[in-house]
C-alpha cells in the first residue's frame, strides 16, 4: 500500500520510517506522521527535517 501514497506537496515517494512512525518526504524536507496506522498526508500536521 505504500507504494500508492506520495507528497501531497511534491508528488515524490514516501519512505516509511518504521520506528518513528512516519513517512518521510526528502524532497519536501517534511515527515508526516502515521497515527493509529493511518497516515496524515496534511502540510499542517507534518514535521520539518533539518537539512
Amino acid at each position: 500500500m505504500l507504494e500508492a501514497l506520495v507528497c501531497p506537496l511534491t508528488h515524490a515517494v514516501l519512505h516509511y520510517d518504521a520506528e518513528a512512525q512516519e513517512l518521510i518526504s526528502k524532497p519536501a524536507h517534511l515527515a508526516f506522521p502515521i497515527r493509529g496506522g493511518i497516515p496524515i498526508l496534511l502540510e499542517d500536521e507534518a514535521r520539518r527535517l533539518d537539512g
